[in-house]
């Protein structure tokens, strides 16, 4: 994800570094509808409301993928209840995964597990579990 200059430290609008790419593999379908919801409730998002993901086979783990704008949440997360810990993989600017990550607290206890830093983008690999 190639990303233009970073939002000021104020807040303002510029229009860019406000995506996130969010991306989960390895879980339960359960738990992928659950942050996807968690996600979806808040921010705006490239998929339709109604797109939850969905089960697939095959040898291959499944990932799902959303990119989120996050430069103005809908709605505070509430405490969700996941079936196992959940690995989520987050890239864009840096603010932009701050605010993602900040956000996912509302609804599981999130840490820290990986970080790839760019220069003007980051990737950050999050555990989720229930609080």
């Amino acid at each position: 994800m190639n990303s233009t200059p970073e939002r000021s430290g104020d807040g303002a609008t510029d229009g860019h570094g406000q995506e996130v790419l969010v991306s989960l593999s390895r879980c339960d379908l359960a738990d992928a509808r659950s942050v996807f919801g968690v996600l979806g409730h808040a921010f705006d998002s490239d998929r339709e409301a109604d797109d939850e993901p969905e089960a697939t086979s095959g040898p291959r783990p499944t990932v799902w993928v959303t990119t989120v704008d996050v430069s103005e949440p809908r709605a505070a997360a509430e405490p969700v209840t996941l079936t196992a810990p959940v690995t989520v993989d987050a890239q864009g600017g840096y603010w932009a995964v701050d605010r993602l990550r900040t956000h996912l607290t509302g609804a599981f206890a999130v840490r820290v597990v990986g970080t790839a830093a760019g220069d003007q983008e980051q990737e950050v690999r999050l555990r989720l579990e229930n609080r």
